[in-house]
């Protein structure tokens, strides 16, 4: 693997507040990655410190095997698009396509422009009279034909129509496959882009939860749901991450472990039903606080 970003350590405070908490990680080139998290989590704060636009407050990142504050020749192979871009007030949707072919070295003009048709954006409109959706639109488009060999993307197409960000996800995997680079996905949208990434960073609370394989999280966890006492000798040894009571005397009970042959004979054996969680949903459960902490019985997952 060759790291195009390496971080060790990194703490970011503001004041009494700790945004980043001892965060380490590298990044592989030519990877897409989920960056994950609730709101306030700290993903924002970490992608400014990693495209130089912030300083920890300890710890140490390099990209591209330098740091990227104040550094050209790494800023030029990073771009960095988020939901509230700002333009000068002048720009239009032409001028920015400008500004960014003379920033990025593999811009493809011939590209943004036939995503702006897609995304139907008038060149000549100003940036400022943008809908909401047309700036988002706008922000993908720049992030897509700027083909840098690193490029964030933090929640620029929460303002995109669930047409308008299928057409970016289409676009983005059918240019990456002609141009791999390190694309990192910030977004709430789990289950809208599940299918495109392949490792997952999963922040709460300043701290990295996990670092894996998009694959390997994927049943990770199992939804168990049953009669109240059956349901408690299926979780018996596990990590119970959730429990809720539905109709009747069933309960759901959400664990570590996956679904592996054991596991499937003892659920027949107690008449459970099991479900994997969706990335998704197994993101909402380790952010939440857990009802129940055991052992996680690993023998059980086999």
């Amino acid at each position: 693997m060759t790291a195009v970003v390496t971080a060790h350590g990194v703490t970011k405070r503001f004041g009494d507040v700790t945004a980043l908490d001892d965060v380490s990680f590298a990044l592989a080139e030519h990877t897409i990655y989920g960056l994950l998290g609730r709101n306030g989590a700290g993903k924002t704060t970490l992608m400014q410190i990693l495209t130089g636009q912030a300083f920890a407050s300890s710890g140490n990142v390099s990209v591209f095997d330098a740091p990227p504050v104040e550094n050209p020749a790494v800023l030029s192979k990073v771009c960095f698009v988020r939901e509230s871009q700002h333009y000068p007030t002048f720009y239009t949707v032409r001028h920015v396509f400008h500004t960014a072919r003379r920033l990025f070295a593999n811009w493809d003009d011939t590209f943004a422009h036939g995503l702006a048709a897609d995304f139907q954006l008038p060149a000549g409109r100003l940036v400022r009279r943008l809908s909401r959706g047309m700036l988002s639109a706008l922000g993908v488009t720049v992030g897509l034909a700027a083909r840098a060999p690193l490029t964030f993307f933090d929640e620029p197409y929460l303002g995109l129509d669930a047409t308008a960000r299928q057409l970016f996800y289409d676009r983005l995997l059918a240019d990456y496959a002609g141009h791999p680079r390190t694309v990192v996905l910030s977004t709430h949208l789990i289950d809208e882009v599940s299918d495109l990434v392949e490792r997952v960073l999963l922040i709460d609370r300043g701290r990295l939860l996990l670092d894996e394989d998009a694959d390997d999280l994927r049943g990770r966890a199992v939804a168990a749901t049953g009669q109240a006492e059956a349901v408690d000798g299926f979780a018996a040894g596990r990590t119970e991450l959730h429990r809720e009571r539905l109709s009747g005397l069933l309960v759901r009970s959400t664990t570590l472990g996956g679904l592996g042959p054991h596991a499937k004979a003892l659920a027949q054996t107690l008449n459970v039903e099991l479900e994997p969680l969706s990335l998704q949903q197994l993101v909402v459960r380790l952010t939440a606080p857990p009802t129940t902490t055991a052992p996680a019985d690993r023998e059980a997952a086999r």
